[in-house]
Order: structure tokens, then sequence, then C-alpha cells
């Protein structure tokens, strides 16, 4: 045994030790699903990162970037992760006013409708299966490529690893692992970039030498490599797709089920928006410093092949040797603290909100809820031997279809008087449909949309449509226009200038967030790019400037919106 295998191995004992802990302290369903609402700040910033940030994040997107997409990753303003804030603001905190134990159960209880409770169920089946398949996948890609047994053997003890855990616990032992892995991955990325820039001379040689490479002569520009031998034809073809995907994952990160989910578990409503502020910028941090890890690694091998291997050639080849086993524990990390958050909102769903069953107890409950998640896994399993592995693209897929599916319908269950239980139903099968359809028709290579008729755009757009046509044809019903109005009373509980000013100092974090990353960009990105190609750089340095403005006007508003709601 090396010692990454032994690296991996022992975190690994650690989580399975941390999750069978928190298990034996689950008494009733409560704790099971929400972990008693009892989760600070810290625990909701941890899991709210840590499910987001998979293998995709480690392996896709740094190969992504590494291969020709560096400049636009960096450079581009971190437009999806100011949705944490509106999504705190507008669906968030309404949601942990419900006391649901699900997101599909909060519609359920918002719309008087078991079938809607089905709808959205289905989809976090559908949807977070998918994505649990990729990060099952990539943990066990990961496992081949540093202990020696085959891919089928790796497969089975990636799923191992977190259902060990993941299914005696629950939300409980998943927030507890899902914190250390967050705090594991992020800090050993931070170090391993840390030595990558040391290596390259700094952070300014970086660029300047990386905006010079011979083979990839636009790799920092602000569109990146584009044209024949890219996905991309042009610049504007890229700049399309980028603000897409950005609306996309920032509605992800706003209402999707394994984000929005976590504010049912937290403390209280001031827990819900400060973790919100916090994990925008720790999100952010972490991506840039993934991003940049994986550009700078094209100056010791431009050539990696395939290219979502390059942080592994960079933890056996670049960094010392615990750094690189650190490295990949932590890899392994953001592959099981997404796969238990699947696992568990899946296994949820299939057991609490697909079918009824008011006439169990808590304890059939937590019997039936065990049973169910270990049926997904195996099913998860059984797939994951037979389909090709395509972290990426399948992530893009699985992941932005909340954005079409469940975007209308969470934000106007809060903030619309006539949206009516069909109206929310047919929302969501239509924005999944429309989604998943098209997608699935051009992955096949059946048609070929515009960009701007993306899948996600389209599915958004048919979603919005019916819901506010069949809303026109209905009526809300008494119990639903009560319910809505009783999600707009602050609890008395919540309110206190004092608490209220505590909360109200997180977003000032974004706003000295924004202006650090901008001064620290200009001299040590811009200036030395404009040196290596000659040019004034007017595009980059405007599409740079766009980040903090829109950082810091979002702060503001949370700013404000947190002291009239709870001052």
């Amino acid at each position: 045994m090396n010692i990454y295998s032994f690296a991996i191995l022992a975190s690994v004992l650690v989580y399975i030790a941390i999750g069978n802990y928190a298990g034996r302290r689950v008494k009733k369903l409560e704790d099971y699903y929400v972990a008693g609402r009892r989760a600070p700040t810290l625990l909701i910033v941890g899991t709210l990162v840590a499910s987001i940030i998979s293998t995709n994040a480690f392996l896709g997107e740094t190969g992504f970037v590494y291969q020709g997409q560096a400049g636009p990753y960096l450079l581009w303003p971190a437009i999806a992760a100011t949705f944490y804030i509106h999504g705190a603001l507008f669906f968030g905190r309404y949601l942990r006013r419900s006391r649901a134990i699900t997101v599909a159960d909060y519609f359920g209880q918002r719309f008087n409708s078991q079938r809607v409770q089905t709808a959205a169920g289905l989809t976090i089946i559908f949807g977070l299966g998918g994505y649990l398949l990729a990060v099952t996948q990539g943990a066990a890609y990961l496992l081949t490529q540093v202990i020696d047994i085959s891919y089928t053997q790796a497969l089975v003890v990636s799923w191992l690893s977190y259902t060990a855990f993941t299914m005696y616990s629950g939300t409980r032992g998943v927030i507890l692992t899902d914190t250390l892995m967050f705090l594991l991955f992020s800090g050993i990325a931070l170090v391993a970039l840390l030595f990558l820039i040391h290596q390259a001379g700094g952070m300014s040689n970086a660029v300047y030498d990386l905006a010079s490479l011979p083979d990839k002569p636009d790799l920092m520009s602000w569109t990146g490599i584009v044209g024949d031998d890219s996905p991309f034809s042009s610049g504007l073809h890229f700049a399309l797709w980028n603000v897409t995907l950005a609306l996309a994952w920032g509605m992800v990160y706003a209402v999707s089920p394994w984000q929005s989910s976590r504010y049912l578990i937290a403390r209280d409503e001031h827990v819900v928006m400060r973790a919100a502020c916090v994990a925008a910028v720790c999100l952010t941090l972490l991506e840039i410093t993934l991003y940049f890890a994986g550009a700078v690694i094209n100056l010791s091998n431009p050539a990696i092949d395939p290219p979502h291997e390059v942080m592994i050639f960079a933890a056996r080849n670049l960094l010392p040797s615990l750094v690189g086993a650190l490295l990949l524990a932590g890899i392994m990390a953001a592959a099981l603290s997404s796969a238990s958050t699947f696992l568990s909102l899946v296994g949820f769903s299939v057991s609490n909100d697909v079918f009824a069953h008011r006439s169990m107890g808590d304890e059939q409950m937590l019997r039936l809820s065990r049973l169910m998640m270990l049926a997904v896994g195996l099913v998860v399993l059984m797939i994951a031997f037979v389909t090709p592995v395509d972290l990426f693209w399948l992530t893009y897929f699985v992941g932005t279809l909340f954005a079409s599916s469940w975007g209308p319908v969470a934000l106007m269950s809060v903030w619309s008087r006539r949206i009516t239980a069909d109206a929310a139903y047919w929302g969501i099968i239509s924005g999944f449909v429309f989604n998943a359809a098209p997608k699935a028709l051009e992955t096949l290579g059946w048609i070929e949309l515009p960009i701007w008729l993306d899948p996600i755009l389209l599915g958004g757009m048919v979603s919005l449509a019916v819901v506010l046509w069949v809303s026109k044809l209905g009526t809300v019903s008494r119990r639903e226009q009560v319910f809505r109005m009783r999600l707009h009373r602050v609890p008395a509980s919540e309110t206190g200038r004092a608490r209220a000013a505590v909360t109200a100092r997180f977003p000032l974090v974004m706003v000295i967030y924004g202006l650090v990353f901008y001064a620290i960009f200009m001299v040590a990105y811009i200036r030395p790019y404009q040196l290596a190609t000659g040019t004034a750089a007017i595009r980059e340095i405007v599409i740079l400037s766009v980040g903090p403005v829109l950082w810091i006007a979002t702060a503001l508003f949370a700013w404000r919106m947190i002291r009239r709601s709870y001052g």
C-alpha cells in the first residue's frame, strides 16, 4: 500500500466512524431527515459547498479549464454564486419556515397536493440519481488511478464508502462528514495551488507564461480557445453558453433540492442568511483555486490525455508526496460528500415523497427510509457498471434539470398569489421534460439547437409559460392561501436588532471579497497578461470588472433586506 492509497483509506474510515457515531444518535424521523433542525452556520456552509463540489469540479471542470478555457473560468464574474444570496432571501428562509422534512414535502404542503409532492419527488429521483451515478463513477475512476484494482472493483468500493454511513445516519451523519470533507478538500486544494504557483515562479509569472504558451495561445484570454478544435465556434458562442450555464447553476444554488434542503436543517433563519453569504465566498474561492491550479499544470505538461486526469497527474508528479496524497484524499472526499447527499435525498424521496405513508409511525418510516436508500444505491451501482464515464457533460446535463423544472414553481410558491396546484404540477413536469428530452436528443446527435435555445432555457421558459397559463384556468384554494400567508410571517423568535446587526455583517464580507478579488486580479492577472500578449486587454478588464459590481450590489441588497426583515 502506497501513501496515496493509505491517505484515501484512512480518510474513508474516519467518515464511516463519524457517520456511524451520528447514526446512533438518530432517535426519531426528524433526526434522520433534518438533523433535528439544530445545525449552526459552519455545518450549513460545509454541507452546501461539499454537496456542490464533487469529482466533476476536481476532475471534469479542472480538465476543461486545463484543456483550453482557463481565461474565461477565471475572469468571468461568479454570477452563479450570488444566487446563494437570492435563494436564501426569496426561497430558503421561507422553506425553513414551512417546517417540511424534504423540499418535495414543502411543495406538497404548499399546494395541498400529494400529486405535486410526487412530481417533485420523481424529478429528485431521476435528476439526483443521475448526479449520484456521475460522482460514483468519478470516485471509482480516482481509485483505479491510485490502487491496483479494476474499475468494477473500484465502483463497489466507492459505493460502499458512502453507503456505509449515509444509510444508517441520514442527514445527521451527512452534514458532519460533509463539513469535515469540505475542510479537507478546500484546505488541501489551496496548499496544492501554492506549491504549483511557487514552482511557476509566482502568480504573475505563471499568468505571463500561460498567456504566451505556444501550444495554447488563447488559453488565458476572455474566450479561451475557440474554433475548430473546441466545442465553441467563436467567442460569442462561448460567452452565450457560459452565461446560460451560470444562470442555470445559479438557479440550482437557489432552489435545487440538494442545496435548498440544507436550510431545512438550519438552527434558525439567521443561520440561513449567514451560511448563504459564507458559502458564496467559499465556493468561488475554491473554484478559482481549482481552475488556476488546472491552468498552471500546463506549464509542466500541456498534453495530458485525458484532460480530467490533470489533478491526479499533479498529485503524483508535481507535488510533495504527502501533499499529493492529501490532495487525492480531498478529491475522494469531494466525491463522497456529494454522493452521500444525493443518496440521502433520493432515498428520502422514494420513501417519503412519491407515496403517502401517513399511517406509519416514526420507527416504521425510519426502517423504510433506510431500506429504500439501500435499494436506490444498488440500482445506481448496477447502472454504473454499464454506462461510460463522462464527468463534465453528465453533471452538466443532470445538474441543471432543476433550474428548469423547479425554478419558476419554487419562487412562485412563495411570491405568487395565483399559482395553483395544477399549475405547479404541470410546471414541474413540463420544465423537466423540455429540458431532459431536447438535451438527450442533442446528445444522441438527432437534433442541433441554437445556443439561444439551450434546453436549460427552453425548459425554464416552457415551465413558466405552463404555470402562468394553467393558473389562469384554475383557482387557489383557501388552504393554499393561508399556508402562503403564514410563510410571510416572520417568527417573533427571529427578530431583534442585535441579532439582525450581527447577521447584516455577513454580506459586508462579500463587499470586501469583491474588492480584494478585483485588486489582486488586476495586478497579478491583467498586467502580466498585457505584457505577454502586447495588448491593452480591454475586454478582459471589462469582464473582470463586472464581478465586483455584481457582488457588491448583491451584498448591499442582502444587507438592507436583513435589517428590514429582522431588525
